[in-house]
Order: structure tokens, then sequence, then C-alpha cells
């Protein structure tokens, strides 16, 4: 069942078009992988997506709902929710306030007792390894724990899509395999991932399927290893010239 579709997306900055009558689908459970070299437009895809940026041409549709007008509120209580490359929490509240903040408005619990938003917060910081950092001022946090952090804030809005933005950057090998199981168990509760990550190992390791972009056009969409092997995709990361 296709979660996410995008049909003909574009997005032009005056004359340097960024998205490029982009055809994409997600379908519900999967784990996608972008991947593309700087400036071939994926961070402005999730911003497509998510509502911060609107396209010149094209629809985004989410559970066969055209929601290429609504605002990025409307589309995070819908179900779709990211993380961004560089961690912005609140720094002087703890982990869990910044969570319950994301679960309170971002999941649609806005009420006064927030029980639920309570209850889900402490499900997100066990599903995340924050639960012994829940009392930690967010300012105080590693690379890594703010990395986690920006993951529960993401999963604390109840995503059906999750969208990741290269949240393995900067991360040790060890703190990478890490999180890598972390996200294995974000996606075992059923939520659908797309993630754009220059730590191609990384998405080698997860990633059901893989999409390239070049220039904003789509180069390649299918299987990692078949994707990786591709001529276009080797000429995009390794130059002109491919030895035999």
């Amino acid at each position: 069942m296709s979660l996410l579709e995008l049909s003909g997306l574009s997005k032009r900055y005056g004359a340097l078009t960024v998205t490029d009558d982009l055809d994409l689908s997600v379908n519900s459970g999967e784990i996608v992988g972008i991947l593309g070299p700087n400036g071939a437009g994926k961070t402005t895809l999730f911003n497509l997506v998510t509502g911060t940026v609107r396209p010149d041409s094209g629809r985004v549709i989410f559970v066969d709902t055209d929601i290429t007008s609504m605002d990025p509120s409307e589309r995070c209580h819908l179900g779709i929710s990211r993380s961004f490359q560089v961690p912005h929490p609140f720094v002087g509240m703890t982990v869990f306030e910044n969570i319950l903040v994301g679960a309170t408005f971002g999941g649609g619990d806005d009420t006064a007792e927030g029980s639920d938003s309570y209850t889900r917060s402490l499900e997100i910081m066990s599903l995340t390894g924050m639960t012994d950092r829940a009392n930690r001022v967010a300012g105080s946090l590693t690379l890594l724990e703010r990395k986690r952090l920006e993951l529960s804030r993401a999963l604390a809005t109840r995503p059906r899509l999750l969208l990741l933005d290269e949240i393995a950057g900067g991360l040790t090998d060890g703190e990478c395999s890490s999180l890598l199981d972390t996200i294995r168990a974000v996606h075992s509760t059923g939520v659908t991932i797309v993630w754009i990550e220059h730590v191609v190992h990384a998405l080698m390791s997860v990633a059901e399927r893989l999409v390239v972009i070049d220039f904003g056009k789509k180069i390649a969409d299918g299987l990692p290893r078949p994707v990786m092997d591709s001529d276009d995709v080797r000429r995009i990361y390794m130059g002109d010239e491919i030895l035999e």
C-alpha cells in the first residue's frame, strides 16, 4: 500500500531548479534511503513533503489525500514527522520536557492533563535509549545523545512517516552502529522511514530500497546493491571516468 506519492514535483529558486519533475512512491512499512551529492535537492525534497516549502508544480499525496496546500502543522497531525541535520532542542529544558512538547502539541494531545502525552514520552525514551537521560538538560548532551533526542522528538508526534535527515552525520562508527539498532527498533513498531544520509554503509545496512537524486532529478530507484553498482550512480560518486 502506497503511503506517500510525489507526482511531478518541481521547485525552483530563480534560474536554479532544485527539484525537477520528481516522481516517488513510498509504501507503508518501507525503509527508503535517499542518496545524492551535496546540492542534489535532498533536503528540499523533505521540505516539500513536510510543507515548509511549497512546490512550483506537482502534488504531494499522503494516504490518498492531496496535502500539497496543507501547512506543516496539518501534515504533522496527519502523521508526517522529521528530524533535522543539526539538532536544535530546547537547550534549557530537560530531555523529557523536550519530548513532552512534541507529544503534546505535535501529537495532537493539547489537553490540560496530557496524560497520554506523558505516557507516550516515557515509551519513546525507552525505545530510543534516553530513559537514563530524562532529567538531563538538553544543552548538556553529547552529539549522539542530541541525535537520539532529535529522533525522540520526531517520534513523539506519532508519525506514520518518519523523515530522517543525515541523522548519522558526525558520529563515530560505534555510535553509528548503536543508532542503527535504535532505528531498526523504531521501524519494527510499524513506522515507515525515509532517510537521507551521506554515510552510505549505514543506509546499506538498513534500507530496503535506495533512491538517488542528482540536480533535483531521480536517477536511480531500486534494491540497494544494484543501485550502488549502476553506472550513473558510480559516476556521481567517483567522477566521469569509471575504472573497470
